[in-house]
């Protein structure tokens, strides 16, 4: 009879442990599924109260906070493991911390290599009319201006595209160090990093405008920059080497050189800066103007939610007014696709006259109108 009470007892026993156990353990899944979560949480947060303070405006960077969100699930995991003596769970989560680790020291440098050149590949250079050459890649521009006393160079492009824009200058059979002037249509990386490397290569003064001063001197951050992009300023992956400003300039300064002159129109919206040039021209006695347009793309003013306050509005409503006015006979920007380059050059291989193509009053219109209405369905959405 004592053999079966005892007997019971430990089964009992047995049966509580085992209960406890079952217990402890669904207790444990909870609390890890919690802390998974949080960690998926905190991270991402961590990033954007970051970008608050260090930016206004908004580029909601996808990849960044999708391996941010893993990187924290799994620290937390991590840590939640070496809290519970889990064995099982310290050796994963440490087998995949260090592997996403890695993953994202690996990627930081990739992305760092592709966004020097921005996958840019070089284009052959050509005389768009008179003295005006297109010296840039494929998409982002790069304008030469050339005289008897020295050249003007519009726009560095990425700083991994300095060597092909020295490349295309030399094909055209004229030497970097003949210029004199470096000029820049917006404060970004794809504008103005390779504005240094150029500047060195050339001993050439740079001229930049007053409101996009800080942002060149800063090597691309600022409080109206894109977004998330302070950050990746701050830690090295989107910073460009800092050329040395030389002039400030305002609305409608006029630079001159030798036979050159042409106009600065501050078209503010894209960046505080943002300059449009006006550019005279003589082709075969007949007199062009030549208008290169900083860019009417849209950046909103807030980090979510694409806001645009008062503020931008007004800028790009000026920046449509003043360029409506520009007599432009020679449509031209700070990227081939504003234009549509790609096609007009392909008119010009089959046309007698290789200017006709590049004389495009109506697409110049168009895309200052396209913009408007960009802004205008913008604004609607914000409502």
């Amino acid at each position: 009879m004592t053999k079966i009470f005892i007997n019971f007892e430990i089964q009992s026993t047995l049966k509580k442990n085992s209960m406890n156990t079952s217990s402890s353990s669904h207790s444990k899944k909870i609390k890890l599924r919690k802390w998974t979560l949080k960690g998926a949480l905190i991270s991402p947060l961590i990033i954007i109260i970051l970008s608050l303070l260090m930016a206004d405006p908004a580029m909601r960077i996808v990849l960044v906070l999708t391996l941010a969100s893993i990187a924290g699930m799994f620290t937390t995991r991590f840590i939640y493991a070496i809290k519970t003596n889990s064995k099982f769970w310290r050796r994963i989560g440490l087998g995949i911390l260090s592997f996403f680790s890695l993953l994202i020291v690996f990627l930081a440098i990739k992305w760092k290599h592709i966004s020097d050149k921005g996958g840019q590949i070089r284009q052959e250079p050509f005389c768009i009319a008179g003295n005006l050459y297109y010296v840039g890649t494929k998409e982002v521009t790069s304008f030469l201006l050339t005289s008897s006393e020295g050249h003007i160079l519009i726009d560095g492009g990425y700083p991994g595209t300095a060597d092909m824009i020295i490349k295309n200058i030399e094909i055209l059979g004229h030497k970097i160090t003949d210029v004199k002037i470096l000029l820049n249509s917006h404060a970004h990386l794809d504008h103005a990093g390779g504005l240094s490397a150029l500047q060195k290569a050339s001993g050439a003064e740079l001229w930049i405008s007053e409101a996009d001063a800080e942002l060149i001197a800063s090597g691309g951050s600022g409080k109206r920059n894109l977004g998330l992009m302070n950050f990746l300023v701050y830690i090295g992956m989107a910073k460009f080497p800092i050329p040395h400003i030389h002039h400030k300039f305002k609305d409608g300064t006029k630079i001159t050189l030798d036979s050159i002159e042409l106009t600065a129109h501050i078209t503010p919206g894209h960046t505080p800066g943002c300059t449009t040039w006006a550019i005279p021209l003589k082709e075969n006695g007949q007199e062009l103007l030549a208008v290169s347009i900083g860019s009417l793309t849209l950046i909103p003013s807030s980090l979510f939610g694409e806001k645009y306050d008062e503020q931008l509005q007004n800028e790009f409503n000026h920046s449509f007014e003043v360029l409506r006015n520009l007599p432009a006979d020679i449509f031209l920007g700070s990227h081939a696709s504003f234009f549509n380059m790609k096609e007009k050059l392909k008119q010009r291989d089959t046309s007698l006259n290789k200017v006709a193509p590049f004389v495009d009053k109506e697409g110049y219109l168009k895309y200052i109108k396209d913009a408007e209405k960009e802004l205008k369905k913008a604004l609607e959405k914000q409502q």
